[in-house]
């Protein structure tokens, strides 16, 4: 899924498949036969465009894209049972913007991160996440994205995502190896 991808091929939709239009976050369908491009595959998303307008596409319906689906998120640093916190910035790592090829850690829009036990033995998970823009219609995909994916770690009882405003989001705080890779060094 990280690897390169051909954005001037062509791909012609194989069934009609349910996407989020880019910024706004919209559900609207794409129909078969549609023509797309893949732009951007990442973190268990691909970006692609038709017709002119930008869409995520989940890694569960890569079979629109005649590719392989993608299956339940998993993190190599946790085995079956046992919870560590290192589990969940990996997960939260495999989360991007549609729009930007780095990840949500790594651009600084996780605030917090509060690990509490639950009341059936496992733990909640609290993140405190913004977005590059206030307005961006994107924030709650990207936030059930990074809830989805913190939620299938073994010994996860409930994740809550929190989107925050307050500090502003500013290119400051992302990592240096982001803004290399953006090219802003």
């Amino acid at each position: 899924m990280n690897s390169p991808i051909d954005s001037n091929r062509l791909i012609h939709l194989e069934r009609d498949v349910l996407v989020h239009l880019v910024p706004s976050g919209e559900r609207v369908t794409l129909l078969k036969g549609e023509p797309v491009r893949i732009t951007q595959a990442l973190g268990g998303t691909y970006t692609i465009v038709c017709n002119g307008n930008m869409y995520q596409l989940s890694g569960a319906d890569a079979d629109a894209l005649g590719l392989e689906p993608e299956t339940a998120p998993a993190s190599a640093d946790t085995s079956p049972g046992e919870f560590r916190e290192s589990a969940v910035w990996d997960q939260l790592r495999t989360c991007y913007d549609p729009e930007i090829p780095v990840n949500i850690v790594d651009l600084g829009l996780i605030y917090d991160l509060t690990i509490l036990n639950g009341t059936r033995g496992g733990k909640i998970v609290h993140i405190k996440m913004t977005l590059t823009a206030p307005g961006c219609g994107m924030g709650g995909v990207i936030a059930g994205d990074a809830e989805r994916k913190v939620r299938a770690l073994p010994g996860v009882e409930d994740v809550l995502v929190e989107l925050v405003w307050e500090p502003q989001w500013n290119q400051e705080m992302m990592t240096e190896a982001a803004r290399l890779q953006l090219g802003l060094l």
